[in-house]
């Protein structure tokens, strides 16, 4: 007669603690991007935006200029603007959409479910450039077909500068979602970075500053081929200032708001 093990308390409760593997949250939480009219429109928009950038590049660029760069490039900054919506809308739906009590019941830990969404939302970030790049090449082909220069040139180093500043864009919306509001985190993260730039721009005293913590500025070299030293250190320190100190203040106050 053979006997089955049964797993005592301290191992039932290490199991339950464990939870699911944070690769199991990052699936969900890429679902989730998908499962609301709102997150899903965006995720369309993001798409459609880029495609309709290198229709409008075929017909505004001469003949000589149709090149994959040329496609490539400009459609990283409108994508770049939708993105940091996408963090905050990933961020925020499990309060307006009133799951956080089942998302943090069935994951007490509730900053794994935060990195799962901030992983989430990189990938997404990730799978924009490959949208871009797709679309890019398209545009190319139809250059190529309708007589343009449909030349194939590309500094590789633009790619990894494209993913960081997607990178960057979505987890500044999702930084600004730790406001735990819908509107209140799409109107701050309009609203602070363009008054900082207002600033800045009529008060000579903030003029130096702004060049380490305007992220208009500091991120536009992305755009490039290259950046240089300093350029990557003021990138840097504006993104420590909008990024990482509100991932941090908003993570705190996630762990500790009451979840009802």
């Amino acid at each position: 007669m053979t006997t089955t093990a049964v797993p005592t308390a301290p191992a039932l409760h290490e199991a339950v603690a464990a939870g699911p593997s944070l690769a199991r949250l990052t699936a969900v939480e890429l679902r989730k991007l998908a499962d609301t009219r709102a997150g899903r429109w965006l995720l369309i928009a993001i798409g459609l935006i880029a495609a309709v950038i290198v229709v409008v590049q075929l017909f505004v660029l001469d003949a000589p200029d149709q090149t994959f760069t040329a496609f490539f490039t400009p459609s990283l900054l409108p994508v770049g603007l939708l993105l940091p919506v996408l963090g905050i809308l990933s961020i925020t739906g499990e309060w307006s959409q009133r799951t956080a009590l089942t998302t943090f019941a069935l994951v007490p830990r509730r900053e794994r479910v935060i990195v799962a969404k901030l992983a989430a939302v990189v990938l997404a970030a990730l799978t924009s450039v490959l949208v871009s790049l797709a679309v890019a090449a398209v545009g190319t082909l139809a250059a190529r077909a309708t007589g343009g220069a449909g030349a194939w040139t590309f500094d590789w180093q633009l790619l990894p500068h494209a993913a960081v500043f997607q990178v960057a864009s979505v987890l500044m919306g999702a930084a600004f979602g730790l406001l735990l509001n819908t509107p209140l985190a799409i109107v701050t993260y309009l609203l602070l970075p363009t008054v900082w730039s207002l600033l800045a721009a009529m008060i000579s005293a903030l003029r130096a500053p702004a060049r380490w913590l305007d992220t208009s500025y500091t991120m536009e070299p992305l755009l490039g081929a290259e950046m240089t030293g300093g350029q990557w250190g003021r990138l840097g320190v504006s993104l420590a200032a909008w990024v990482l100190l509100p991932l941090a203040a908003g993570l705190v106050r996630t762990l500790r708001r009451e979840v009802s």
